[in-house]
């Protein structure tokens, strides 16, 4: 039998898919980690890429909000414009025009010119640029929703992976605490503490937090979620607790801290990762229809719930000052929710498997 050249045994080894060609013959394959197949598996999924760069696009065009209006609009976003001017097709028009329905009597804003340099998605009733208050009103929602869903994943975090790991007196306790946040609908309560901690600020010992802080929003609406991630990753503990090698490092005397920090949040982690753009998109919607309800930001900072609020005044007349925030806050959770998935495929491996059959 003739011995098989070493040209062909590489490529037939390429070919077979264990190795790549470049590994040499005899040597170990190079052990691929979780993260960096989940992340390969994330790569190769188009939906979930696109969300991401439509989602990536969308906080850009709002971190330029500044050089929207100051080098291209010209105006400022937060200042009452009721006597102003502006141009439309070389002419020079009243920002808020005398109306021609009914009576004649009032002003309607003047709509959308779709020029970037003068008013390109129309004025509010006080002569605002709205496409510079969608632009900073998009922060506020973006940071919102992104921090307290931060704060909200990591309370339930820790939350569930303590109630899950040592059971008994402790689970009881907090899951109790759990069932009674639980317990109230979830925008009922959110409307609730919103009220009472405008009416009355927060104090936190030396720290004050007024009505005006976006940190009361946030704090708000990051609480009222925590039981929503918190029992998730309290029944992915408890399972993991009955497993072979968490019950082998509790019998060899391993301390509850190295297990919590070495062994349970690394297998939580993943679940956690996936819960965070979702509830991104879930804690935007609550900032909205809080803001909506002018229970939570408050002026003179804008979010889309407040332009919306702004609108609705003006939906028969200009309807775009409505409109606009409204399908800028649908397209954002659209593409958290999709990129969410997509994590949440990567993430798991039965999803995977799912995928193949």
């Amino acid at each position: 039998m003739t011995a098989q050249p070493a040209e062909e045994a590489a490529g037939a080894f390429g070919v077979g898919g264990l190795a790549p060609p470049s590994v040499p013959l005899g040597a170990a394959a190079p052990s691929v980690g979780p993260w960096r197949t989940a992340w390969h598996s994330l790569r190769r999924n188009r939906t979930a890429m696109l969300a991401l760069a439509v989602f990536v696009l969308i906080v850009l065009a709002c971190l330029a909000a500044p050089l929207y209006a100051d080098r291209v609009a010209h105006t400022d976003a937060f200042a009452s414009n009721i006597n102003g001017t502006t141009v439309v097709d070389g002419r020079t028009v009243p920002v808020l025009p005398p109306t021609t329905t009914g009576l004649g009597l009032g002003v309607t804003p003047i709509g959308p010119t779709w020029d970037p340099r003068h008013y390109l998605l129309g004025a509010d009733n006080q002569g605002r640029d709205v496409a510079a208050r969608l632009l900073y009103g998009g922060r506020n929602s973006l940071l919102i929703g992104l921090t307290s869903a931060i704060l909200c994943c990591v309370l339930a975090t820790v939350v569930g992976v303590i109630a899950g790991y040592f059971g008994g007196p402790v689970d009881g306790v907090l899951s109790r605490l759990l069932d009674l946040v639980w317990a109230f609908p979830v925008y009922l309560l959110a409307i609730c503490l919103s009220v009472v901690l405008i009416t009355s600020n927060l104090r936190l010992g030396p720290v004050q937090i007024g009505a005006g802080s976006l940190a009361l929003p946030i704090l708000i609406i990051g609480l009222v979620y925590v039981p929503y991630v918190a029992r998730p990753v309290r029944g992915q503990v408890m399972s993991l607790r009955e497993k072979e090698f968490i019950q082998a490092a509790i019998g060899a005397g391993a301390p509850d801290l190295r297990l919590l920090r070495l062994e349970m949040l690394p297998n939580v982690l993943p679940m956690v990762i996936v819960f965070l753009p979702l509830m991104t998109s879930i804690n935007m919607l609550t900032e909205s229809a809080l803001s909506f309800l002018s229970i939570g930001v408050q002026p003179p900072d804008a979010s889309w719930g407040t332009i919306i609020n702004d609108g609705v005044g003006l939906l028969y007349t200009r309807p775009m000052v409505a409109i606009a925030p409204g399908i800028a806050l649908a397209l954002t959770a659209v593409v958290l929710n999709l990129f969410g998935d997509g994590v949440r495929e990567a993430l798991d491996p039965r999803a995977r498997l799912r995928g193949t059959v």
